[in-house]
């Protein structure tokens, strides 16, 4: 009895994760759907069975703007890029700063970069366009990649320092006594021991970046600028008549290098999550 009430209490909680896990991924599932559907039956049909197979919403979409859907992804991955590769190196630095050096307004530092992480973007946005907009870098990609240069995402600062907490000092104590300093420790011990961290990191930016509508928005209008959400948004108002075929088949073609990045990197965002690197 006591094997059977176990073997039941396992199947019910598989059942239950697996009607959430639906429930979670069927607006997404709706989506792919009703983008090989024709427009008149995308919002009579609920359910995922398709009737009438329809395939020219993607080429539709891909060419529906000024300049081929393609321009927008690369614009994208642009910014992403400068984003990801920005925030592993300014917000290790930061990270191993705080984590292992002292100087006087240490704490003082840290507490200000914990406030940082509980501001609104949008208590920021004004300022930052009135310096961004004096500096002539509205209208290009400076504003979505050269604040990822200067540490601006405390978040990921505070992630790397407590995964940096967990790595044991006998490490940097051991280096020192070889004559290492602090570039060296940094490089050499720090980096390869907080690959996990770095890959948590990447693939947030990555998603956050990718995903990113307001900012872009705010800092980019020229029309061969757009970046992916942008994009989106256009397709709407590029129509005379809404295409929101055009619109989900675009939508998937956009979540393709979300999908593949956490596929790949799930096994390191959860160790990196974990903090668990330090061995």
């Amino acid at each position: 009895m006591t094997e059977l009430r176990r073997w039941v209490e396992a199947l019910s909680k598989h059942v239950a994760l697996i009607v959430v896990a639906v429930l979670m991924i069927y607006p997404l599932l709706w989506m792919v759907a009703s983008s090989l559907r024709p427009n008149d039956e995308i919002f009579t049909s609920p359910g995922l069975l398709i009737d009438t197979f329809d395939f020219r919403h993607y080429p539709d979409g891909w060419n529906a703007l000024a300049r081929p859907f393609s321009t927008y992804l690369l614009n994208s991955a642009i910014v992403v890029a400068g984003s990801v590769v920005g925030n592993l190196i300014s917000c290790s630095l930061a990270a191993y700063a705080f984590a292992r050096l002292q100087f006087s307004v240490k704490r003082i530092a840290f507490v200000i970069m914990l406030i940082a992480i509980m501001l609104p973007v949008h208590v920021l946005i004004i300022p930052q366009y009135v310096l961004y907009a004096q500096l002539g870098w509205i209208n290009t990609f400076l504003p979505l990649i050269v604040p990822k240069f200067l540490a601006t995402d405390a978040f990921f600062i505070f992630l790397m320092v407590q995964f940096i907490r967990g790595i044991p000092v006998e490490l940097d104590e051991a280096a020192r006594i070889d004559g290492a300093g602090h570039a060296r420790i940094y490089l050499q011990i720090m980096l390869p021991l907080m690959i996990p961290a770095l890959a948590t990191t990447a693939i947030f930016t990555f998603i956050w970046t990718w995903n990113d509508f307001f900012s872009q928005l705010i800092f980019v209008t020229k029309p061969d600028l757009y970046t992916v959400p942008v994009a989106l948004r256009s397709l709407i108002d590029a129509q005379s008549q809404s295409d929101f075929g055009a619109l989900f088949a675009m939508s998937v073609v956009s979540l393709i290098p979300v999908f593949l990045v956490f596929l790949f990197g799930q096994r390191l965002l959860l160790r990196g999550i974990a903090t668990t690197g330090g061995k």
